[in-house]
C-alpha cells in the first residue's frame, strides 16, 4: 500500500517519506531540512499531501516553510501545537486518512522529551520522533520522567511486529550504554553485531521493531530483575519501582 523512504538530514537525522504505491503522492514526517527532501521530490516527481510533525524542535521542523513554499498545491500540516499558521491541531485518539482513504495513521500523545510530543502509528508502523530510539529513548527536556516512562511504556504495548521509525541514527551509541546495563543479554549482543555491520556498510539501523526493542532496549526493560539489580549495583542504593528504575537509567544515560 505504501513505501517508506529514508531521507538523511544533518549528521544523524532521519526524515520519513511515506509514498503511496498507487500514485505519486506522499506524506513527510519531521522534515527538519528542506534540501534533501526537495531533491528526492524532484527526482521522483512526487507531490506532498501532508507533513506530520512530532514536536517543535528545529531539527524536525526547520524545512517546513521551504517545502510549503515549493509546492503550489495545498499541503496539510499536522501537529499538536500551532507551530505554523497552517497547522491543523491533532490530539490523542485522532485518526488521519490519506491517499483517498487507503492509508491511515492514529495520533497518540507521548510527552516527556517535549510537552507537545506526539506519535503517529497504525498496525504496521510507528513514527515516534524523539520519544523512542533503537536501544534508547529521548532525553527528558520539558516533561517529567513519569511522563516519559508512561509514553515509552504505551509505545511498547503496540504489536511486536510494528516497525519503529524514529528520527535519529543514535543506535550504536545507545547500544554502548545498553551493554553497560545488560552485558550478558544475548539478544543485545547479537543486535549490536548486526547494527555495527549495517553502519559499516552505510545502511541505516532504522526501522527497528517493537519486538526487537523489548528484547534489547533497557528503557523498555525496567521490569526485568536483571536491569533493576544492575542499576541498584551501579547506584549503590535500592530501587523500589519500575519508574524508579527508569529514572535511574535515564539519569545515568544523561551522564554516560
Amino acid at each position: 500500500m505504501v513505501n517508506i523512504l529514508t531521507i538523511q538530514a544533518f549528521s544523524d537525522n532521519y526524515i520519513w517519506l511515506i509514498k503511496d504505491s498507487q500514485s505519486t503522492h506522499c506524506i513527510l514526517v519531521d522534515p527538519g531540512e528542506a534540501a534533501p527532501v526537495l531533491q528526492l521530490l524532484e527526482n521522483q516527481q512526487l507531490i506532498v499531501d501532508a507533513i506530520l510533525l512530532t514536536h517543535h524542535h528545529k531539527d524536525h521542523t526547520g524545512g517546513v516553510k521551504a517545502l510549503l513554499d515549493a509546492q503550489p498545491q495545498d499541503i496539510k500540516l499536522y501537529s499538536k501545537n500551532m507551530l505554523f499558521p497552517q497547522c491543523e491541531l491533532v490530539h490523542e485518539g485522532d485518526t488521519l486518512h490519506f491517499f483517498d482513504g487507503r492509508y491511515s495513521l492514529q495520533v497518540t500523545e507521548v510527552p516527556g522529551h517535549t510537552l507537545d510530543h506526539i506519535a503517529f502509528y497504525n498496525d504496521d508502523a510507528l513514527f515516534c520522533g524523539d520519544t523512542l530510539f533503537s536501544a534508547g529513548c529521548g532525553r527528558v527536556f520539558e516533561g517529567t520522567h513519569e511522563q516519559m516512562y508512561d509514553s515509552v511504556s504505551r509505545l511498547a504495548a503496540l504489536p511486536e511486529h510494528t516497525k519503529v521509525y524514529c528520527a535519529h541514527e543514535y543506535t550504536q551509541a545507545n547500544l554502548s550504554f545498553a551493554l553497560q546495563v545488560e552485558p550478558k543479554n544475548e539478544a543485545l549482543l547479537a543486535y549490536t553485531r548486526e547494527a555495527s555491520k549495517k553502519r559499516q556498510q552505510g545502511i541505516p539501523t532504522i526501522p527497528t521493531s517493537i519486538g526487537q526493542e523489548k528484547a534489547i532496549n533497557p528503557f523498555l526493560r525496567c521490569e526485568e530483575a536483571v536491569v533493576i539489580n544492575r542499576m541498584q549495583n551501579i547506584l549503590a542504593q535500592p530501587i523500589s519501582s519500575h519508574l524508579e528504575c527508569f529514572k535511574a537509567l535515564r539519569t545515568y544515560k544523561d551522564n554516560f
